[in-house]
């Protein structure tokens, strides 16, 4: 199951986590209370296309929107894109609204928002399921690229 492949990733770092299960949310403001955060610590992971079977995940905080030229322009390419549900499950091993770096099927590269700190909540493998771990424990563990690549959501 995911959930379980994710929780044992996350352990396997050996960086201080937790996990939160909630049921099913329909809003951001609804699943940062569930989880016991502010919006802007819930972070998005999303999987991004550079080429056939390439991709990278990018973390953004759930108040803020992912940009594509921002993105675009840090990794020298004019051609990006989302893939579909299908493959996006193939590509990370999770479904959409579930999506965690933590024991995705590859290891993509991991690029965070600038504005991702402290405290953060992610995707559990499974709706309704958490992981929050420390912004700089997730970076160090995970090798990840830290860079401006949001805009505000009301922009």
């Amino acid at each position: 199951m995911s959930e379980e492949r994710a929780i044992a990733a996350v352990e396997a770092t050996g960086i201080p986590y937790e996990v939160t299960r909630h049921g099913r949310v329909s809003s951001l403001a609804e699943a940062a209370a569930a989880r016991g955060v502010e919006p802007r610590q819930l972070v998005k992971t999303l999987v991004v296309r550079r080429a056939d079977d390439d991709f990278v995940l990018v973390l953004v905080p759930g108040d803020r929107t992912f940009s594509w030229p921002k993105l675009r322009a840090l990794l020298g390419t004019s051609r990006l894109s989302m893939p579909d549900p299908a493959g996006a499950r193939a590509a990370t091993g999770y479904e959409r609204g579930t999506i965690t770096p933590f024991g995705s099927t590859t290891a993509w590269p991991v690029i965070v928002d600038s504005l991702v700190s402290g405290r953060i909540s992610l995707g559990g493998g499974a709706h309704g399921v958490a992981l929050t771990v420390e912004t700089d424990d997730a970076v160090r563990v995970l090798d990840a690229r830290v860079a401006d690549i949001s805009d505000d959501e009301s922009a």
